[in-house]
């Protein structure tokens, strides 16, 4: 029975630790949180009331015999705290994504683990969806032939959805602490770990953007174009492109983050759609208008993966899960830490190019240039704060219009649901 620490109890932990629950290989003995009552009040709604709380993760580490540590903590705390469980003797870590704040933090993180033998994997769920397992399985089948191009719009819109916890927005909108902006860097992680997955892709050659701030924090709407590597010069060349559209008044009830994805890749031979990720199982999944796979070839449309689970929490099960299997096998779990580096390195790009008005390389990005400051990511300037009071504003006077007309989500519904499966 491998034994389960977690360090941080905020939002992202209610679906970090279903799949330790479901787990007959795991079992969580402890968690660590600086809010002890947050952290208690986490242990009670999962079932777990009688395992130990510790507000020192590094107190957790000396006193129990732990084989695996969930790191689920702001990101400029990965680094430190997967140094000091590294060199604590366990041996698997699993950091939620991003990797970390900077590149010089993964380069460590993954020096540090493979000096000490650790199993390290970067947490990226989708990569476990099972609509997106579907989709991969068709395009390795050559279902439209060879591919050239990738598009995915991230629509950010108004929920209602599950409620979150205040201090999690802030400090997503420091740089310093998050290493890029909410909806580019953290959030948009996920969405180049699909550029890149989907497209059978380790990285890209140069990335292009634009990136708005019309809310004064957020970072979106956005454009973001990239290009992949060419095999050879005679090879077609391929592009991808990350939409971010800010909607905050657009009804969409979820279960999840009021965000979703919808995708669509360009072969030779068709074009694939796919409909939907982080707010799956909500009303739109069960409306016929959006099956999760559409697919056009040869002058025919099919659709792929109605018999899914389209719950966005199956990918977090599916992703824990292939980590336990990790662990007692031996393989190499993903996103290792070169592929998490990658990622990071990946939506750095994003932000660098709209700081610097610029087309931005791969090779531009090292630990190096990062220290020097010539890749550095910093904090946009000149935003008006007073933006943002007016775009909630607006945000709060439309929702108040849309539940005087009905539009409410009477079945929301979250975490016992969660764990009653």
């Amino acid at each position: 029975m491998l034994r389960v620490g977690i360090i941080g109890c905020g939002d992202i932990a209610n679906l970090n630790v279903l799949g330790y629950l479901h787990s007959q290989d795991t079992e969580i003995v402890a968690v660590s949180d600086t809010d002890i009552k947050k952290a208690r009040d986490k242990l009670e709604q999962w079932g777990l009331r009688t395992i130990k709380i510790y507000s020192d993760y590094r107190e957790m580490i000396n006193r129990e015999d732990l084989d695996i540590v969930e790191i689920l903590t702001p990101h400029h705390l990965h680094g430190p705290m997967t140094e000091f469980c590294a060199k604590r003797g366990i041996k698997g870590i699993s950091v939620q994504k991003p990797m970390a704040h900077t590149i010089t933090d993964c380069e460590k993180m993954i020096r540090i683990c493979e000096e000490e033998q650790v199993k390290l994997k970067v947490y990226e769920n989708f990569r476990f969806y099972p609509v997106y397992l579907k989709a991969k399985e068709l395009l390795e089948d050559g279902i439209i032939g060879e591919l050239s191009n990738f598009r995915i719009n991230s629509i950010n819109a108004g929920g209602p959805s599950i409620p979150r916890d205040l201090k999690s927005t802030v400090w997503r909108q420091n740089f310093e602490i998050c290493g890029g902006g909410p909806w580019v860097y953290d959030d948009g992680i996920h969405k180049f770990s699909m550029g890149l997955w989907l497209m059978g892709q380790e990285r890209v050659e140069k990335v292009y953007s634009w990136i708005d701030y019309f809310s004064a924090v957020f970072d979106g709407p956005s454009y973001i174009l990239w290009r992949y590597p060419k095999g050879n010069v005679d090879e077609s060349p391929r592009f991808g492109i990350m939409e971010i559209t800010i909607a905050p008044n657009l009804y969409y009830p979820t279960n999840y983050y009021v965000c979703d994805e919808y995708i669509e890749i360009s072969g030779t031979k068709g074009l694939m759609w796919i409909n939907q990720c982080t707010c799956g199982g909500n009303f739109i999944s069960k409306s016929p208008h959006f099956p999760p796979i559409i697919v056009y070839t040869n002058g025919e449309v099919n659709t792929y993966g109605n018999d899914l689970p389209r719950d966005w929490r199956y990918s977090f099960i599916n992703s824990t899960e292939h980590f336990i299997e990790v662990m007692k096998s031996g393989e190499k779990p993903i996103y290792n830490g070169e592929q998490g580096k990658n990622l990071s390195i990946f939506a750095k790009m994003a932000h660098l190019s709209d700081q610097q008005k610029r087309v931005v390389y791969w090779e531009e990005m090292t630990s190096e240039n990062e220290q020097n400051r010539s890749c550095s990511v910093e904090a946009p300037k000149d935003i008006n704060g007073a933006r943002l009071h007016k775009y909630f504003m607006r945000i709060r006077r439309d929702f108040k219009k849309g539940i005087k007309e009905g539009l409410i989500h009477k079945e929301l519904k979250y975490d016992k649901d969660l764990l009653s499966e």
